[in-house]
């Protein structure tokens, strides 16, 4: 919503739910042309994407189960195993997850696993799997 239509809307007292609309159009503004906040895995607002990864288009499932969320996405890109392994290990725990065995990684009842493998030269698909934890 233009700026100057926001300002007419508030100045007549309507401001309420033009306010709301204003901060959904801006939310919508910050995605970028694949439907993911930029810098974040697809269905995993939580979860940076690595620099040098771009989503694979349409890779995304999200499932809400009643045991908690199912959510797989993919991203490929010219980097190696080991600096996406690297990257996570450096940056999950900041964000809450504790790392479990090999590229797994736990936070609270969720289960995240990355699971990569080679495609064509030098390009590298990563596989993002939240998944409940066994209790």
């Amino acid at each position: 919503m233009p700026i100057m239509l926001y300002r007419q809307r508030m100045a007549r007292g309507d401001s309420g739910r033009w306010r709301l609309a204003a901060v959904v159009a801006l939310a919508f503004a910050a995605l970028s042309s694949n439907g993911t906040a930029d810098g974040f895995v697809a269905g995993l607002e939580d979860v940076p994407l690595m620099p040098g990864l771009a989503m694979v288009a349409d890779s995304t499932l999200v499932f809400d189960a009643p045991s908690g969320r199912i959510v797989q996405a993919e991203a490929a890109g010219a980097v190696t195993p080991e600096a996406v392994s690297t990257f996570y290990r450096r940056t999950l725990p900041q964000l809450g997850w504790s790392v479990t065995t090999g590229n797994e990684f736990r936070r609270e009842a969720e289960l995240l696993r990355l699971d990569m493998s080679a495609m064509t030269g030098d390009t590298l698909r990563v596989r993002f799997t939240v998944a409940p934890a066994a209790r």
